[in-house]
């Protein structure tokens, strides 16, 4: 039996990226989006917002960062990691996202823009991150022969 490690979540921006390149030289970016749900508390319904820590790998850090400002929707698919460190003698940890893909959606909740961008993975990033490869070139070539009308 194989063990599955995958999430997939949408969701806005609770601040701008931090962007920094390690002393490697691979680039890295930290955000944390919020994603909310509704539930019904007696006869109403609220809103609850839950918030992930997301660390981005490689070119797709480096050619998205600009664009990962707070209130922007994405999309992301990654896996679950947990951190683990020392504090004061004390054993630490924290579960973080590690996208392995992201899609810019709509625009943010106060400016213009709009559109999707989509990255993906490929080959390996130090210590198990991600390390990405960009398709923005548009899909393959198959893609681009499909000549069907679709009506949806």
């Amino acid at each position: 039996m194989m063990d599955i490690n995958h999430v997939t979540l949408i969701g806005r921006l609770t601040r701008d990226a931090e962007y920094k390149v390690l002393p490697s030289g691979q680039a890295v970016c930290n955000f944390s989006i919020a994603v909310n749900r509704r539930k019904k508390v007696g006869d109403q319904w609220e809103d609850e917002a839950n918030y992930f820590d997301i660390v981005l790998w490689g070119k797709q850090a480096d050619s998205l960062n600009r664009y990962l400002v707070k209130g922007k929707q994405i999309g992301i698919d990654g896996e679950l990691r947990q951190d683990r460190w020392q504090q004061d003698g004390q054993n630490r940890s924290k579960v973080i996202i590690s996208a392995i893909n992201v899609q810019l959606l709509g625009s943010s909740s106060g400016g213009a823009g709009g559109g999707s961008s989509s990255y993906g993975a490929s080959s390996q990033a130090p210590e198990g991150a991600s390390a990405v490869r960009d398709f923005s070139s548009g899909g393959s070539q198959s893609d681009k022969e499909f000549t069907d009308d679709i009506p949806f």
